[in-house]
């Protein structure tokens, strides 16, 4: 199946530099926000668990954006009831894409997963972080450079460079390396490193974190972050560190902050508008995060659904201290169509 990634060529001329500044803006203001958030979001009363789906929200809908982990799936098993509500939502004429922070995997490494899940999901409804990742290389024009990519990270960022011909070392290949710390041990890396991509790395050692570290500090190469997720699912039995633990390593070695391509940077959102001439209003993010499903949407101008069958608790999502706000939470997107369901009971 062929992934063309010279589809980023919708983004605007100046996407590049807001992707960047984005990044940058997100990882050093965050604070700032959150506080400034604390102060103008609404009460936590008025955060409405969706009663009345129909009225609520699929009137007011065309367009789906599902995240998937915790939202489609757990680690590798589907939550109850997926596919029926899908289709439903396919018949009520919705549009749906699938949007991942997980970068590792491609997107065609992700279509394997849906139809191994046995969900019929056409590949072009399907982005990744790792994608997003070459997309933002491609708008930049990085393969000009004559530079290659360092990969901390696994299979899905590298398919994705491979797409757009841009050269890249480290990634699995690394997975078993150990720089000498012997008396007068040093690690010598290629000068040609233009860039290092930090995606979620089951296998991430001391020799990656040494090898970007050089990269960044010693021949300023940028330093781009899949996605900054603290949590994730790699199992359907409790939460594992996500790729925001591999990000904070190179952070606290370099000091850099990363640009970041994942949600919520509007990356993305800007690739579904320009292609197929959407209409922010009526897009909805779902998702399991209130910092990256959440503020996707409510940074780009989208309505937003929160749902309980992933990461964040409802506890969570309605303490004093919680700043990000959803316009609706719901147990599980199977809650779309619970009132006909009532119905159809009574």
């Amino acid at each position: 199946m062929k992934f063309a990634v010279t589809a980023t060529a919708f983004l605007v001329s100046s996407l590049a530099t807001r992707a960047s500044a984005f990044g940058v803006r997100h990882s050093t203001t965050f604070a700032q926000r959150a506080a400034f958030s604390r102060t103008t979001a609404r009460s936590m009363a008025n955060v409405l668990k969706l009663s009345e789906p129909q009225s609520q929200l699929l009137d007011q809908v065309d367009v789906f954006i599902f995240d998937c982990d915790g939202v489609i799936w757990r680690g590798d098993s589907l939550i109850d009831g997926i596919p029926e509500t899908l289709e439903k939502l396919r018949k009520a004429g919705k549009k749906m894409f699938f949007v991942t922070n997980n970068s590792t995997k491609s997107r065609a490494g992700y279509k394997k997963k849906f139809d191994g899940l046995g969900l019929n999901i056409p590949a072009e409804e399907i982005f990744s972080s790792s994608f997003a990742a070459a997309a933002y290389l491609e708008q930049t024009k990085f393969k000009e450079t004559g530079k290659k990519v360092y990969v901390i990270g696994e299979v899905g960022i590298c398919e994705e460079l491979d797409l757009i011909d841009v050269p890249y070392l480290g990634g699995p290949a690394d997975s078993n390396k150990m720089p000498d710390m012997g008396p007068g041990g040093r690690l010598e890396i290629d000068k040609d490193v233009g860039a290092v991509i930090v995606g979620f790395d089951r296998n991430i050692n001391y020799h990656k974190i040494q090898y970007a570290q050089l990269c960044i500090n010693e021949e300023n190469a940028e330093f781009i972050a899949t996605n900054l997720d603290a949590v994730t699912h790699l199992t359907d039995a409790q939460e594992w560190a996500g790729n925001g633990s591999m990000v904070g390593a190179i952070k606290g070695c370099t000091g850099q902050e990363p640009t970041v391509v994942g949600k919520p940077s509007p990356l993305m959102i800007e690739y579904l508008e320009t292609k197929f001439g959407m209409d922010r209003k009526r897009i909805c993010m779902v998702g399991d995060r209130l910092d990256t499903d959440v503020l996707f949407g409510t940074d780009n101008g989208l309505k937003s659904l929160l749902v309980l069958s992933g990461v964040t608790s409802e506890e969570k999502l309605l303490s004093p201290e919680n700043s990000i706000t959803p316009d609706f939470y719901a147990d599980d997107i199977n809650a779309f169509f619970a009132e006909a369901a009532v119905t159809q009971e009574s």
